[in-house]
């Protein structure tokens, strides 16, 4: 096993803006240098008190189609692109400021998030990573919808993720399989966005939710393809998926070190696959955590 990496924060502050998918409101986003062991925590600068929300897992509550995490009463949400974009960049420590509730959705990818931390420079920190060491095999689902991870004994993090839309539609079956390093995340996974059909995509407007949002905004696919739009990847879908399961892993403060295997798994299930491994795991390394 390779020995414990040095924590990483970011070398001066990067801001981000754009427009909540959900509410339909400007946001901007401050990503601020953080102290070794502070890990991701996000502040809400619109609230008087500053109230801090840290990214882990014991946080994190059910919400449909996206990652939501609450401090005493206090959320925000669709926080999966940012955590990716942290995590696949390996930047550990991070005060992530946002004057709304939501984080902008951008494109759709984490590639926004992903040029405003590499603009901003990542530094190392004089602290080691806890790494969280996978011991044995560890599966959560069913028979439909499952992911698991095994021991990798060479270490790191390596994904093999199977989409299954069916036969019936233009988004298929599509698989990816990569090791998670900050170069492969960059070239493979940071620009790959969110996806939907255009029946759940009505479906959401109906509801009131997501009227700003644009088919040039992000990826609906209807009978024949995109539309209105073109796909960056043949397989851009299964790529994204990756990157959310690389955001909610995010949610453990560790370095994980296995092998997973998903078949059309989602937040819950990632989620509920990091609370299986924080209570079973192995974990290596002391880390001070401030919020």
């Amino acid at each position: 096993m390779l020995p414990l990496r040095s924590q990483h924060t970011i070398a001066k502050p990067a801001t981000v803006t754009g427009f909540g998918y959900w509410s339909g409101k400007d946001i901007q986003v401050e990503f601020r240098p953080a102290d070794a062991g502070t890990g991701l925590v996000f502040v809400r600068q619109d609230i008087a008190s500053r109230p801090r929300i840290a990214a882990l897992v014991a946080n994190r509550i059910e919400t449909p189609l996206r990652t939501t995490l609450v401090s005493n009463g206090v959320s925000v949400e669709m926080v999966e692109h940012v955590l990716a974009a942290c995590a696949g960049l390996e930047v550990d420590n991070c005060e992530i400021w946002v004057d709304q509730p939501e984080m902008p959705g951008c494109d759709g990818s984490s590639q926004a998030f992903v040029d405003a931390l590499s603009e901003a420079g990542i530094v190392e920190q004089d602290a080691t990573r806890q790494r969280l060491v996978v011991t044995e095999v560890t599966r959560v689902g069913d028979d439909e919808t499952w992911v698991e991870i095994r021991p990798r004994p060479k270490g790191g993090l390596k994904v093999k993720y199977r989409l299954d839309y069916g036969s019936d539609n233009a988004i298929g079956r599509q698989t990816i399989e990569l090791k998670v390093n900050p170069e492969s995340f960059r070239r493979e996974l940071a620009s790959a966005r969110t996806f939907l059909l255009e029946s759940e995509a009505e479906w959401l407007r109906s509801r009131g939710l997501g009227t700003r949002v644009t088919t040039k905004d992000l990826v609906v696919f209807g009978d024949e393809g995109p539309i209105d739009n073109e796909l960056r990847f043949e397989d851009e879908c299964v790529r994204h998926k990756t990157l959310d399961l690389i955001g909610d892993f995010a949610l453990s403060g560790c370095e994980i070190v296995g092998q997973v295997m998903a078949h059309r798994s989602g937040h819950r299930l990632n989620a509920e696959l990091i609370r299986a491994l924080l209570a079973e795991g192995e974990i290596i390394g002391e880390q001070r955590r401030t919020a």
